[in-house]
């Protein structure tokens, strides 16, 4: 995938963060390359694909 972006006099006053997860990436300016990878750390057994288990509803 390729994404090019143009911002012309980016100016940026305040940043303000309620949450970040692990997977995250925040990037204020420019870059020339960003590589991003992931991994799963959980043991392959423990991995549901399928339908969801329905909620009750009280």
């Amino acid at each position: 995938m390729n994404l090019n972006v143009t911002n012309c006099n980016l100016q940026v006053d305040e940043i303000k963060f309620t949450a970040i997860s692990s997977s995250s990436l925040f990037l204020v300016g420019d870059a020339h390359n960003i590589s991003l990878s992931s991994i799963f750390d959980t043991p392959p057994e423990s991995l549901i694909i399928g339908p969801f288990v329905p909620l009750s509803v009280s």
